[in-house]
């Protein structure tokens, strides 16, 4: 996810997915943070389990790892600070590497990297980037993609939300005019029933200094967990195993460059 100032309160979502398999019962056990409201990267199915791109990289990884996860959805605004009050062992959630968050925590290297997009309602008038200039542009609060806007669409109103949930409200109802977020998540939601009201205007160029050098693994400063998640991500790559899951979720190589 591929990141401040909060205009919502975020309700929290109680739900939990265990992982676990006979292989790895004498490994070790670890706790991930995740905000469950990002599809296709993490959402909450229809039985109350945690599915997702980023979910199944992680059971791999984990298998790798011969360790026994279990996953926990917290809210993105506050998922930091939760990781550094030990609430759980790591955080993937679509979590773009970037300076301002490596103050904080320690990151794996990256698992995937994709750009921002702007997607607009089907029948805007909207053409381009100049032209969002004076417009309500909405975004979720505390991600990389508010920052972006902040920074490069300084002309635009930008308006925060708690869950990229409510900004597709909002711009399917006409309360914004056109929203930000990795282009992965919005080309999911234009193709789907709930997004049939929008479409992607464009994608827009990677600013390194936000957006980071794709999504990683958040992990408390200093915590030799980084190598093992590192050696588990080399080895998923190696064996195809990355592929595999890669390929259930996207026609395109999501790992970037």
């Amino acid at each position: 996810m591929l990141n401040p100032t909060r205009i919502f309160a975020a309700a929290s979502i109680a739900a939990m997915s265990l992982f676990a398999g006979s292989a790895m019962a004498e490994g070790e056990k670890y706790v991930i943070g995740t905000d469950s409201t990002y599809p296709p990267f993490e959402f909450v199915d229809a039985s109350g389990t945690i599915q997702g791109f980023d979910i199944d990289i992680t059971k791999a990884l984990c298998a790798e790892m011969k360790a026994e996860c279990t996953f926990v959805s917290t809210d993105w605004d506050g998922i930091i600070p939760a990781l550094n009050a030990k609430k759980f062992d790591m955080i993937v959630s679509s979590m773009s590497i970037t300076p301002e968050r490596l103050k904080l925590v320690d990151f794996s290297n990256k698992y995937y990297n994709t750009p921002p997009a702007i997607a607009v309602p089907k029948d805007s008038t909207i053409s381009d980037v100049a032209d969002l200039k004076g417009k309500v542009i909405g975004a979720q609060t505390s991600t990389t993609h508010a920052n972006y806007a902040e920074k490069h669409l300084a002309d635009t109103e930008l308006k925060l939300y708690p869950t990229a949930d409510e900004y597709k409200l909002d711009v399917a109802s006409g309360r914004v005019d056109a929203v930000i977020d990795d282009v992965v998540v919005l080309s999911e939601w234009v193709k789907s029933d709930a997004g049939a009201c929008c479409k992607i205007l464009t994608t827009l160029p990677v600013d390194k200094e936000i957006n980071g050098n794709g999504a990683g693994i958040a992990i408390r400063k200093g915590d030799p967990l980084k190598e093992k998640l590192n050696t588990a991500i080399a080895a998923i790559r190696a064996s195809g195993e990355y592929k595999k899951i890669q390929d259930k979720y996207f026609d395109f190589d999501v790992y970037g460059e």
